[in-house]
């Protein structure tokens, strides 16, 4: 179980909360959430990610990555526009943040 903010996710059952509501994802976008909530606080970058939720080594669309986030951010709750549970980095990846910004 990983448990980051109030966001868990089980690995085992392949289900994810936030608080106390249960997320319904789908397998890519909890996928996703599990790669970037197992390595919260680092960056992960879009090779990574790319490697290990769709198993391939190249882009089979630069926009993959974009539109899960955007499912992801829009069932987590998360603004889009002011991240506090996944931030992008500019030019390195994205990250699941241990705490909420200041």
């Amino acid at each position: 179980m990983f448990e980051v903010q109030d966001v868990r996710v089980d690995p085992d059952s392949r289900r994810a909360w936030r608080g106390q509501e249960e997320i319904v994802l789908s397998r890519k976008e909890f996928d996703l959430v599990q790669a970037l909530i197992s390595r919260a606080g680092d960056i992960v970058t879009r090779d990574e990610l790319m490697r290990d939720v769709w198993h391939t080594t190249f882009w089979t669309s630069s926009k993959t990555i974009d539109v899960h986030l955007g499912w992801v951010r829009r069932k987590l709750g998360d603004d889009s526009r002011h991240p506090h549970l996944i931030t992008t980095i500019r030019g390195k990846g994205l990250r699941f943040e241990l705490q909420p910004p200041a």
